[in-house]
């Protein structure tokens, strides 16, 4: 979760979400285009003969095998290059969580890829919310998340997906909500 506003005299709390535009994904949306053309251009070298690389010269390369299989490296690198730059783009995972006391409802909104789901709206009254419930799992892939548990539906997750947040802000977020709501905090 991104920063969190409380707002009205403490009957709205609004928590913004992060989404696909993350220094992570720059980093490598970068690499993965400059690796995507370099390979492309080094097999588009190899087939008609002429550089068109700054860096090195791969005329000499035959075209098959080794062209081919540039070229086939190139295409897969700036595949994954323009997912990664639309995914940011678009925002994808963006949005927000709002705890509105005076409406009495939770809305969770978040930012989708175009299409019927474009937009993911869920939409739950105060009184169905069961708890916040935090996930902590340490190791090689740790997780560290908060969800919010709801009557007759799945738990809901509040935070953003990605790098983990520290513990201590998941502590302080997990309790701040789950004073402000008024439900218990399990977990932790």
């Amino acid at each position: 979760m991104g920063g969190q506003t409380l707002a009205e005299s403490s009957q709205v709390l609004r928590q913004e979400v992060l989404g696909a535009r993350r220094f992570s994904n720059f980093f490598w949306a970068g690499i993965s285009t400059i690796g995507g053309v370099g390979f492309l251009l080094a097999g588009l070298s190899s087939y008609f003969g002429k550089n068109l690389l700054i860096v090195s010269d791969t005329t000499g390369l035959q075209f098959i095998p080794q062209g081919v299989a540039l070229l086939f490296y190139g295409v897969a690198g700036s595949t994954v290059a323009g997912y990664l730059w639309l995914t940011m783009a678009l925002n994808v995972g963006s949005g927000y969580n709002e705890f509105n006391k005076k409406s009495g409802q939770v809305t969770i909104f978040r930012w989708g890829f175009p299409g019927k789901n474009r937009r993911i709206e869920l939409i739950n009254k105060i009184a169905d919310v069961q708890a916040v419930k935090a996930e902590i799992k340490e190791g090689v892939n740790p997780k560290r998340s908060l969800y919010l548990k709801v009557k007759q539906r799945r738990d809901i997750p509040l935070t953003r997906a990605g790098q983990p947040i520290s513990l201590s802000q998941l502590e302080n977020q997990g309790a701040e909500l789950a004073r402000f709501l008024g439900v218990p905090l399990e977990g932790l």
